[in-house]
């Protein structure tokens, strides 16, 4: 890791009243969504750092659990090339997970894990390859599953890298890997083969204080970033594994982080009620 003094926020958003539970930029507008425990929706300008507008989409009992413009960890989006945008949402069985069609506001199929053990699912990304919907799922016992909604009966394969809840996951642009962070002390970045059902460690990041509420992959699969309880959101380089900067802004524990589609930007969000805009090692303009 580079001995260089971490940057600090090129900006910093403030508004919200209350923890901002997750963060998700807009996949080709200078907007960043965000969204926190007491309901609020606000929907940010990130080049003049300003609220364009908010609202209170759900009661402060039950607040905002994630956002999704592309993809976040338990509702995220799954933009095909037949113009049917699907989504999949940790469902109101503890351990299924839903998939909607958007556009018609109606249920498609539930994926239900015959594995009571599980727990609850915490985490969900989908994502479709050659034409063909699939889904990772993340649950309370510290086990993921992949899913082919070609057959939703059983899951293509299981696997558990955590021994504590997973808490978020993220697949990488290309589909052939991800990244899944936990209650646990692992960051865990894997191998991903969705044809033949393959799924396995490619390595893992231990860390001295554990808890992972957020992950987030850089659209052009160089580095990730992860939103810690310990109040550190950590950038690591995602083929290699090797810590690059810990970011410390926060005051309170980090909930989420998320990449601008251009690369340029990254926000992370807390508990402390802020959202931190960074711009670090910015893509190659070649």
């Amino acid at each position: 890791m580079s001995k260089r003094p971490p940057p600090d926020p090129a900006a910093v958003l403030r508004g919200h009243r209350a923890s901002v539970t997750d963060i998700c930029f807009h996949p080709s507008k200078n907007i960043l969504f965000t969204g926190s425990a007491d309901g609020e929706l606000r929907i940010w300008d990130t080049l003049q750092h300003r609220t364009i507008s908010s609202s209170w989409v759900h009661s402060a009992a039950h607040g905002v659990i994630s956002i999704a413009a592309a993809e976040e960890n338990r509702l995220s989006l799954i933009n095909n090339n037949h113009n049917n945008n699907h989504v999949a949402v940790a469902g109101e069985d503890l351990s299924a997970v839903e998939i909607w069609d958007i556009n018609r506001a109606e249920k498609l199929v539930k994926l239900s894990s015959s594995n009571s053990s599980r727990g609850m699912c915490m985490a969900v990304r989908g994502f479709e390859l050659q034409g063909y919907v699939n889904v990772v799922s993340g649950y309370e016992d510290g086990s993921m599953a992949l899913w082919d909604l070609r057959n939703p009966a059983l899951p293509v394969t299981s696997m558990k890298f955590h021994s504590e809840p997973v808490l978020s996951l993220c697949i990488d642009s290309s589909c052939g890997g991800g990244v899944s962070g936990s209650a646990d002390e692992k960051i865990v970045i894997f191998k991903l083969d969705a044809s033949t059902g393959s799924c396995l460690v490619k390595r893992e990041i231990v860390l001295e204080r554990g808890g992972i509420s957020g992950t987030s992959i850089r659209p052009d699969g160089k580095i990730v970033a992860t939103a810690g309880w310990d109040h550190r959101v950590r950038v690591y380089d995602y083929r290699k594994g090797n810590a690059l900067a810990i970011l410390k802004y926060h005051h309170a524990i980090c909930n989420a982080v998320s990449f601008s589609d251009n690369c340029r930007l990254m926000a992370s969000s807390s508990e402390d009620t802020t959202v931190a805009l960074w711009e670090i090692y910015p893509p190659s303009t070649n």
